[in-house]
């Protein structure tokens, strides 16, 4: 069987500015009512962070790379910025919660758990669903995804 390839120029990310839910607060009311950067948000007493939720490219040593928030325990989030500018990878990974929906898994993916492993300085934190979880996001995380469905995915996107 012929070994196939994922199309050169196809996105290997995809984004999210901001947790959904913090998305739909109106634009003129989401500056007063959260704080953000790139990296972290704080709503009320609940707490994100922008990491990678990888998911491997069969055939390649790359992966396409969900740019997701997780939602945290404050303890976690304070964990972190202790940590912000140092090397976590020795740390444990810590409980959190997908705060994006990923629209070409189905079902909803907010909410779902996962594991949070903190990384070097210059790199975002990864995401790595339980063990246990059936979901088709986390089949593909472990498994990998071949190039027709890697095109599957940027559609839906582009929808």
């Amino acid at each position: 069987m012929a070994e196939e390839h994922h199309d050169e120029g196809l996105s290997r990310d995809w984004g999210f500015t901001l947790p959904d839910e913090v998305w739909e607060i109106p634009e003129d009311e989401r500056d007063a009512q959260a704080r953000y950067n790139d990296d972290l948000c704080q709503w009320g007493d609940r707490f994100f962070i922008r990491c990678i939720l990888p998911v491997p490219l069969k055939g390649e040593d790359d992966f396409f790379g969900w740019g997701a928030w997780a939602e945290v325990e404050a303890e976690v989030f304070e964990r972190y910025l202790d940590l912000y500018e140092a090397d976590g990878r020795d740390e444990p990974p810590l409980p959190a919660k997908l705060a994006n929906r990923l629209a070409p898994y189905p079902g909803t993916t907010l909410g779902t758990r996962l594991l949070i492993q903190f990384q070097d300085p210059d790199e975002r934190p990864i995401l790595t669903l339980q063990e246990g979880d059936k979901s088709r996001l986390a089949q593909e995380q472990r498994d990998g995804i071949d190039a027709a469905r890697h095109r599957e995915v940027l559609s839906v996107l582009d929808a």
